[in-house]
């Protein structure tokens, strides 16, 4: 009998250490989210907006890709009187950022950010931003976390041509500071705060702000809700355009 429970304890070993194994934290998550919202009636409008986040963090490295895709299409009356939708907004949006770890005991790293928008109704073509620099995790418990750093960076706007007036591409050296705060509030809700200053020193050109509040809930183990609402301020733009813009959100959000 006891050769019987020794031998299946032998056979049974290699199973548990695949499942201690499972149970190890993956390098890899991403998640993907999606919002619609369609309105009929007087007037009619459509709204899509999609996400995806991808997050490699391992040793002292850690990368991230954020892609972000909003399309609005609102009821307009065409030049023959007839009403049908036309798309008034779309703008998709780009960003990777890599951290390495300099010292784990004061939790400093070194970064490089690549950023890209392409908006159609901003009066820019593109917006694209690449800047290294230096940061920290000032803070961290069990529930919270907060990051922030700074660095020089290099900008590229190019402006949307018109009938009358050719595209144009202006460059400029900027400073970039980005600042987040993450908290767990409990076990299905967890908050989230972000803060992107990019400033252009020279006279004339644009610099740029950028502040996203969420929350997101949880529904069963790999979808969850997700709340939010984003600001963004340009402090120059062409005649017509508003210089802020803000953005609020359901989306549901599925994590693999």
């Amino acid at each position: 009998m006891n050769r019987n429970i020794i031998a299946m304890a032998l056979c049974l070993t290699p199973f548990l250490s695949f499942a201690e194994e499972a149970k190890e934290k993956s390098a890899i998550t991403s998640s993907a989210e999606l919002g619609f919202l369609y309105k009929t009636g007087n007037t009619k409008s459509a709204d899509v907006k999609a996400g995806y986040d991808f997050k490699y963090e391992k040793d002292l490295w850690r990368s991230t890709l954020a892609l972000d895709l909003l399309i609005k299409k609102t009821d307009v009356e065409n030049d023959n009187g007839e009403k049908e939708l036309e798309t008034t907004d779309q703008k998709w949006t780009a960003e990777s950022k890599t951290n390495y770890t300099l010292s784990k005991k004061t939790k400093s790293y070194v970064y490089g950010d690549v950023y890209y928008e392409d908006s159609r109704f901003t009066g820019f073509d593109n917006q694209s931003t690449i800047s290294a620099g230096w940061g920290r995790e000032w803070y961290k418990t069990e529930v919270a976390s907060f990051f922030a750093d700074i660095g020089p960076g290099y900008k590229r706007d190019v402006t949307m041509a018109t009938e009358t007036v050719p595209s144009e591409t202006s460059t400029a050296f900027i400073v970039q500071a980005q600042a987040l705060y993450l908290r767990k509030i409990n076990d299905h809700v967890d908050f989230k705060q972000s803060f992107t200053v990019k400033y252009a020193p020279k006279s004339g050109e644009s610099s740029r702000y950028r502040a996203e509040t969420s929350v997101t809930t949880k529904l069963i183990q790999t979808l969850q809700l997700k709340f939010s609402f984003k600001v963004e301020h340009n402090t120059d733009v062409d005649d017509g355009f508003e210089r802020t813009d803000t953005q609020t959100a359901v989306t549901l959000v599925y994590s693999f």
